[in-house]
């Protein structure tokens, strides 16, 4: 397979888009690219690198919610990773704006440190520092 981008488009459906954009664009600081009007909802779409993530607001919100724990607690997508410079001082930032962290700052293996987080809706993100990199 050819890609033509060095990166993956990730799609979230939400429940809320004002606390989603609030998680999102407020409280992780991703960048603003803008809405669009989709057939039965709307996409607002945020940078992360080269990467976009869409969150779909739906004029009617599916039943199914996400399996709560992150990626112990259920099969299929289950969390993203973003890597970062500094994982201590993102998560003291983090903190400050009210997201505290569902599995805290932890080295995974030597040189590699992880922590994670939940969204309004569930979703888990994690966060990476590798120092080895």
């Amino acid at each position: 397979m050819q890609v033509s981008k060095d990166s993956i488009d990730l799609g979230i459906v939400v429940t809320d888009e004002k606390a989603a954009l609030g998680f999102y664009r407020d409280g992780l600081g991703l960048e603003w690219e803008g809405e669009l009007p989709l057939p039965n909802g709307r996409m607002y779409r945020l940078k992360c690198g080269t990467t976009i993530i869409k969150l779909l607001k739906l004029e009617k919100t599916p039943e199914a919610k996400p399996a709560p724990g992150g990626p112990m607690r259920g099969l299929g997508y289950r969390y993203f990773t973003i890597s970062v410079p500094d994982i201590r001082g993102l998560m003291k930032q983090l903190e400050a704006r009210g997201i505290r962290a569902t599995v805290p700052v932890t080295e995974f293996r030597p040189g590699v440190t992880i922590a994670m987080v939940a969204d309004p809706d569930g979703n888990t993100i994690e966060f990476l520092q590798n120092s080895q990199a």
